[in-house]
């Protein structure tokens, strides 16, 4: 174990005020309560009920003791010394992916995809969003994918008078499966990030270590939740989106696509994706027409929610790392995961890969736990807050309780923890395309095609049945 440094007293002053802030994200439903029955002091209860603006305040307070206690100069030299890229970025690709054309492209695709998955349309809909959107994730980073699926989600049943059983369940699988989710490469999710450089992690090693376990967890909550509410959805989802108006043009569509391409290529450098994001604001000016009324508003939030986790989080160095470097690996894992509860996924792991002379192991263990916990609560993920921001108007008094997200994400929580330590590394094989392509090459040439041959046949029947199916429908809404 490395040794605890002398603490000093901004150090402990931050810690208190992070446990103050954690207390008070668990209590923001009680504000909101207070808000409705006692209106003479609403403002003021709704203020501390919104869960965006809680890390923001202490982070505020821990700016005024810094700035108290040792001077401006102290409390400006660290807000100098914090790294706000994360928060940028997440208001940026927010903005953006909840934008008429990028949710018309992704909802078009997601509605094309449904055709093939045997549910009724909306629930398909419904358990593609829980499930493809978040692995997409590993494509256009997490914050995207979390946004798009919480509006999708948002559409189809959460605005349909659903149970609060299954709003809140449906809050739990989304925040883990897009925890997870963004795990198939080494760029999307946030606390792979912050170690796959200093790692040597390229995408081949992520996904060997993460990406195919990932898969097989998010298709499983996904696909019992969607099982375990069959009936419920089948009579109120509905597989279209509000307010989506007159459709966007192809080429308007494409030229959004290719500046969040941008944007997502370049989410360490904040001159370029703040460039792009400006551009892309000027078109929406120039076009509104093809554009519905911008998150701003909850982008900013959301920025401001991150802001002010990252300025607490950086006086936690002193206790969180110390507690890592003293932990075995399976206790590491199980710790990691729970230490995601109450802090960002994200600076566990770059706290724990501060520790030398780790073992592969410990690694593993780091970043596995710190994924698999990314659902229990809104600050333990940096896209989390997105989602809350989406979707907290459709539970009552507009408002979701913590303490049922961390119930609701539990049982996809130990889904994520079972694939993750449970699931045997030779399973991967299954996986790996050089044993699959080596394997082929020495197949006899005559056998090889009379193995593909029923494939290739059954892939054209279906896509015949497919197409008939296509014509009936259209031939039926043409009468």
């Amino acid at each position: 174990m490395q040794p605890m440094l002398a603490i000093t007293w901004i150090e402990l002053t931050g810690a208190t005020l992070f446990g103050l802030a954690i207390v008070h994200t668990f209590s923001t439903r009680y504000f909101e309560h207070l808000a409705h029955t006692r209106p003479r002091h609403a403002g003021l209860w709704h203020l501390l009920g919104e869960v965006e603006t809680v890390f923001g305040f202490w982070a505020f307070v821990l700016l005024v003791f810094m700035a108290a206690a040792s001077g401006w100069g102290t409390a400006s030299d660290y807000l100098d010394k914090s790294r706000f890229v994360e928060p940028m970025f997440v208001f940026v690709i927010m903005v953006i992916s909840a934008s008429k054309p990028i949710l018309q492209l992704v909802s078009d695709a997601v509605r094309k995809l449904a055709v093939v998955v045997p549910f009724p349309a909306a629930v398909a809909y419904y358990f593609l969003a829980l499930s493809v959107v978040p692995l997409f994730g590993s494509v256009v980073t997490e914050p995207a994918a979390m946004t798009l699926a919480a509006l999708m989600l948002r559409d189809v049943i959460f605005s349909r008078q659903a149970s609060n059983r299954l709003k809140y369940l449906t809050l739990g699988v989304l925040f883990v499966n897009v925890s997870i989710g963004g795990t198939l490469t080494n760029f999307a999710a946030p606390p792979i990030l912050m170690v796959a450089a200093k790692w040597g992690w390229d995408t081949g090693a992520v996904f060997s270590m993460f990406g195919w376990r990932a898969i097989v967890a998010v298709a499983i909550n996904a696909l019992v939740l969607t099982l375990l509410f069959k009936d419920e959805l089948a009579n109120k989802a509905r597989a279209e989106v509000q307010g989506a108006g007159a459709r966007t043009p192809a080429a308007f569509v494409m030229i959004n696509l290719a500046i969040l391409a941008g944007i997502v290529a370049t989410n360490h450098q904040p001159e370029m994706f703040i460039g792009l994001f400006l551009f892309f604001l000027g078109l929406a000016e120039a076009y509104k027409r093809h554009h519905n009324r911008l998150m701003l508003r909850e982008g900013l939030m959301v920025a401001f929610f991150l802001a002010g986790l990252v300025v607490l989080g950086g006086q936690q160095q002193w206790w969180l790392q110390a507690v890592l470097s003293s932990l075995s690996e399976t206790t590491l894992y199980y710790g990691a995961t729970a230490l995601t509860a109450i802090t960002d996924n994200a600076a566990l792991t770059y706290l724990g890969s501060l520790v030398s002379g780790v073992s592969d192991e410990f690694k593993y263990a780091l970043v596995a736990g710190a994924v698999s916990g990314g659902g229990l609560t809104v600050i333990a993920n940096a896209p989390n807050p997105a989602g809350f921001a989406i979707l907290r108007n459709s539970f009552d008094e507009h408002s979701i309780n913590p303490l049922g997200l961390f119930f609701a994400a539990l049982p996809p929580t130990l889904v994520a923890v079972f694939c993750f330590r449970a699931l045997p590394p030779a399973a991967m094989e299954m996986f790996d395309f050089q044993s699959w392509l080596q394997w082929f090459k020495s197949l006899d040439r005559v056998f090889l095609f009379l193995l593909i041959l029923p494939f290739v046949v059954v892939i054209v029947a279906l896509w015949s049945d497919l197409s008939r199916a296509r014509k009936g429908r259209r031939a039926s809404h043409a009468r």
